[in-house]
């Protein structure tokens, strides 16, 4: 009986840990899980040169990502002829594996909101919690966005924290690259390039 009590246990523990783990949005999901009110869409594949990573570290303060994307995935986001900013799907390191973000990036460089896209660690999915997301929203990226500081912890998620504090200053950063690159992502080109909401 005790034998048998311990295989159900494992296997309820082990059924939580993959409960955890998935792919929660898709990338044609993804920008309006940040900007709900968006009503155009543009999608554009920006590489991750040399250069742009040059740049990228530079908005953060020579700090480098726990990872390089080989592309990026960025959405200009807009309602009406009204430009709401970028959606920017990154991703960063948890504790082992890359945790998939999309960052709502307003043109002022401050956060709409944040979501996961995928998780793939067994622990720390709490992070995907409306709850503990909505922290991010406007953020600056002179916000430290420290667990302990200015974001909550989630006891034994501590590394999904740290990177999705990562995550969020890494979008803000692109962002901030492809500003200082004279794509601003206006409202005509966002027109062009998409069609009403699904």
């Amino acid at each position: 009986m005790r034998f048998g009590g311990a295989l159900l246990l494992l296997a309820v523990l082990a059924g939580a840990a993959r409960a955890q783990e998935g792919m929660f949005l898709t990338e044609e999901q993804a920008p309006r899980a940040v900007f709900p009110d968006a009503d155009h869409v543009a999608r554009r594949d920006v590489a991750s040169t040399p250069a742009l990573r040059d740049r990228i570290t530079a908005h953060l303060s020579g700090v480098q990502p726990s990872l390089w994307e080989e592309r990026y995935a960025v959405f200009a986001v807009s309602r009406g002829d009204t430009v709401l900013g970028r959606a920017v799907v990154v991703e960063e390191i948890g504790k082992f594996r890359p945790i998939t973000f999309v960052v709502g990036v307003r043109p002022d460089g401050s956060v709409s909101d944040v979501a996961v896209m995928a998780y793939r660690e067994p622990y720390g999915g709490e992070v995907r919690s409306t709850r503990f997301l909505r922290q991010y929203r406007n953020k600056s990226q002179a916000d430290p966005m420290r667990s302990g500081h200015d974001i909550v912890n989630i006891a034994g998620a501590t590394l999904s924290v740290d990177a999705a504090s990562r995550a969020v200053h890494k979008a803000q950063a692109l962002a901030a690259a492809l500003d200082q690159d004279g794509d601003t992502s206006g409202a005509a080109d966002v027109r062009a390039s998409a069609g009403a909401p699904r």
